[in-house]
């Protein structure tokens, strides 16, 4: 018989509990026999175990969710998402007289010198902090915590202990570094004073450009540390049709974001334009994120530009250019045409014309790319004459300056005649005025004369009752003398009435 060789790691491997000396016959008959009795160990032991192992560790099995990061910003608060499992928790919770939290610094041993305790819920004991409360409830596997004002000296990893007393359970909820598929967890704070930048994302991605006429949805997201506090999110040059909507979202990690987002149909007045997301934190300090609208439309706004004008003199040279907004732009295509003519005139963003009497008309391009085409409105293009200056123009120029001519001739020949009329009324008062003192003069003359007929020694000799009124007479130079001045009245009141009689028609 040949002789089989193993060695002791193999015997182990295969169950080969033989000597080095067992022949192949033996080793034949007694390897079956012995993997049955292993077999049955094996069963045997795999059933113990799974009997004892849940009583054992049923005691001990515990976790916590929390995020394993959050950041803060200086001056404000930030609210650490907790919640936690226990095994036979409501068994536990039955037993339990006093149930609360405390939360640990820097390590997660509770009552060691290399550990700083920050809040105690069952004395409500507050260190380091202005202030914590612990808004979740525990009796509900919810430990959710907000540290208010939170400082640069706050960066550091917290740790979550639970306690049920009388003895009921007690333990720190931390990360085990030996064993990483546990799932007890801690966080650690970062404190900054710079919040990072909103996320910032476009449906459809802009990169592959939108076709006008889609429906397009901006979507800005920014962190929210303390959502008692949250940002608030702000758009800048957003189309004037756009929707806006605005909500806080719960992420995977329990933490909070503001999410907003705006909602509009592609135009090509809002192409190339930057929209910006503004996030503006309760401490005052603002971040922002933009991104710039990229579409695909056809020519829009086709026009043709002249230079230097559409009306010009003969042999000047004109040049026409097709003007246009369109996306992509470098694959547009132009066509000129000419009113009559159905054969195109070029296919150039521009022609240039020389000016003559044959070429003279109106004319129109056409724009066009893969997404549509726009037609132009027809331009004019004409000669100048009479020295650059058209006939319209000339006709305009003469009348207006008769026109002119003719209200001036007007206006000095009133002014003139009103100037005539005021001398004249003028003469004929002052030729009154001296009628007036002419005739008191010459009464006065007369009452001179008769009382000048008597004098003094006459008028002491006078007898009343020796005077003869027959022998008065009128003298005929005295008679008259008053005929004229009743004549000279006369014409006065004459005169008189005639000048009322203009001073009320000029009045009128």
């Amino acid at each position: 018989m040949t002789r089989l060789g193993c060695h002791k790691e193999e015997v182990f491997k295969h169950f080969c509990f033989c000597s080095q000396n067992c022949t192949a016959l033996s080793n034949f008959i007694r390897v079956p026999f012995i993997r049955i009795q292993m077999a049955r160990i094996q069963i045997t032991f795999f059933i113990i175990i799974n009997s004892v192992l849940p009583h054992t560790h049923s005691a001990n099995v515990y976790s916590a969710l929390l995020p394993y990061r959050v950041t803060a910003l200086t001056g404000s608060c930030v609210q650490i998402p907790c919640t936690f499992e226990v095994s036979d928790f409501e068994t536990k919770l039955q037993k339990t007289k006093q149930l609360y939290g405390i939360w640990l610094m820097n390590s997660p041993h509770f009552g060691r010198d290399d550990s700083f305790l920050v809040f105690n819920g069952s004395e409500n004991t507050i260190q380091g902090f202005s202030h914590i409360e612990m808004i979740g409830k525990l009796n509900e596997r919810n430990c959710t915590t907000v540290f208010y004002n939170i400082m640069m000296n706050h960066s550091h990893t917290y740790y979550f202990r639970l306690q049920m007393e009388p003895n009921v359970f007690r333990a720190t909820f931390n990360t085990n570094t030996a064993d990483s598929s546990d799932s007890r967890k801690t966080v650690r704070i970062n404190v900054t004073d710079s919040p990072h930048p909103p996320e910032l994302s476009i449906t459809p991605n802009v990169s592959k450009y939108v076709r006008e006429g889609t429906s397009v949805s901006l979507r800005c997201s920014a962190e929210a540390p303390c959502p008692k506090q949250p940002p608030t999110l702000s758009w800048s040059l957003i189309p004037t049709s756009a929707n806006i909507t605005t909500q806080i979202q719960e992420n995977l990690d329990k933490t909070q974001s503001v999410i907003s987002t705006i909602t509009f149909i592609a135009s090509y007045t809002d192409h190339k334009k930057n929209i910006s997301c503004i996030v503006t934190y309760p401490t005052h300090i603002s971040v922002k994120r933009t991104i710039k609208l990229l579409f695909h439309f056809p020519p829009k706004t086709t026009s043709i530009s002249v230079r230097p004008s559409a009306s010009v003199s003969v042999g000047t040279n004109v040049t026409l250019t097709c003007k246009c907004k369109a996306s992509p732009f470098k694959s547009i295509n132009y066509t000129w045409y000419k009113r009559g003519q159905e054969t195109p005139l070029a296919w150039e963003i521009n022609i240039t014309l020389i000016v003559t009497h044959n070429n003279t008309g109106w004319y129109f391009c056409t724009a066009q790319n893969q997404f549509g085409n726009q037609t132009s409105e027809e331009i004019q293009l004409t000669i100048k004459e009479y020295g650059g200056l058209s006939k319209s123009v000339i006709y305009g120029c003469t009348g207006g300056l008769l026109s002119l001519l003719v209200i001036s001739a007007v206006f000095v020949y009133c002014v003139r005649t009103r100037a005539s009329s005021q001398t004249n009324i003028k003469g004929r008062d002052e030729t009154e005025d001296k009628n007036k003192d002419m005739e008191i003069s010459s009464n006065n003359a007369v009452e001179m004369t008769i009382k000048s007929g008597v004098t003094e020694e006459e008028t002491d000799e006078i007898h009343y009752g020796e005077i003869d009124f027959s022998k008065l007479h009128t003298d005929p130079e005295t008679e008259n003398a008053d005929i004229q001045r009743s004549e000279r009245k006369r014409q006065f009141n004459s005169d008189q009435k005639q000048e009322d009689l203009y001073a009320q028609v000029k009045t009128k």
